[in-house]
């Protein structure tokens, strides 16, 4: 569910639930060590930020192509900035990062167009304090059919070491994101993930783990052990219908424990599909904040 601007700037600008108001300003700050998963956010759209931080949710993810806006000119993000300034809270993430018809991998790939794009992205991030890109992209990165898997790889790793140094130059890491086979036909495990970043080598390339895509692949929670010190980021969603968390009452503590026994200190992100956010919002962090200290107990 979405609210209205009006409804969003005058929801934004009262401390009807005792929250303050953020500044761009601040957002560049270096982040403290936080507890684990101390971080819960949302893949949602900025005007739904007052559900959220109602509900307890402490960021939320955006995309890339709506809210930094590689291909349009700064006045146009400057109206994003405006609802920024006035969010209860901040935006940290963002996903959805390259569009479709910039090719990755294939017979024409776009590696120059997209580096032109994503350092606009990478800059426009730090400017608001944005600290990963999650490089999910399944239309700019499936392989086209008949095309040699191997040579699709190698295109893909020397474009993402060019990334890399511009990821640094910006303050932003790249998080690689593993999708489920039914999504993409190139990168589908954390597995498969994790092997690809060590072969780009640079510390502004890092890993994903999307439990959702785990539980489609039939991934365990061993993947997240032996890749654990490269992960940077994280969503989840239950695997029925990619619900959100308390819909079907799916178990994530296997997944949970795997990230608590590598020190994972990153951000959790549920990215699934609501069937009313503002009426699930609130059990849904519940649900999660629960299964996080439950692991103590085990």
């Amino acid at each position: 569910m979405k609210v209205s601007r009006r409804n969003f700037l005058k929801t934004s600008s009262i401390a009807a639930f005792g929250i303050p108001l953020f500044s761009s300003e601040i957002y560049g700050q270096k982040a403290k060590r936080t507890s684990f998963l101390g971080k819960i956010g949302v893949c949602t759209n900025i005007a739904n930020a007052p559900i959220l931080a109602a509900a307890g949710f402490s960021y939320l993810e955006e995309g890339v192509g709506g809210f930094l806006m590689p291909s349009k000119p700064d006045e146009a993000f400057a109206e994003k900035l405006a609802l920024l300034k006035i969010s209860p809270i901040p935006v940290e993430a963002c996903n959805s990062f390259l569009p479709g018809d910039l090719k990755c991998v294939g017979p024409e790939t776009h590696h120059e167009k997209i580096l032109q794009y994503v350092e606009v992205a990478f800059r426009r991030a730090q400017q608001v304090g944005i600290k990963t890109i999650v490089f999910g992209s399944s239309g700019s990165r499936n392989i086209p059919e008949g095309f040699p898997r191997e040579e699709a790889r190698q295109q893909f790793v020397n474009l993402c070491r060019k990334m890399g140094p511009l990821a640094k130059k910006y303050d932003v890491v790249v998080s690689l994101e593993p999708l489920n086979s039914k999504e993409c036909n190139f990168v589908n495990s954390v597995s498969e993930g994790g092997e690809i970043v060590k072969d780009v080598d640079h510390p502004n390339f890092r890993l994903l783990a999307d439990i959702y895509h785990m539980l489609m692949e039939n991934e365990g929670a061993e993947s997240i052990i032996k890749y654990g010190d490269l992960l940077f980021h994280v969503h989840i969603a239950e695997k029925e219908g990619r619900a959100a968390p308390g819909v079907h009452g799916e178990d994530f503590t296997p997944y949970l424990a795997a990230l608590k026994s590598v020190d994972y200190r990153g951000r959790l992100s549920i990215e699934c599909r609501w069937e009313n956010l503002e009426n699930q919002a609130s059990n849904s962090f519940l649900t999660l904040k629960q299964q996080i200290e439950n692991l103590a107990i085990l």
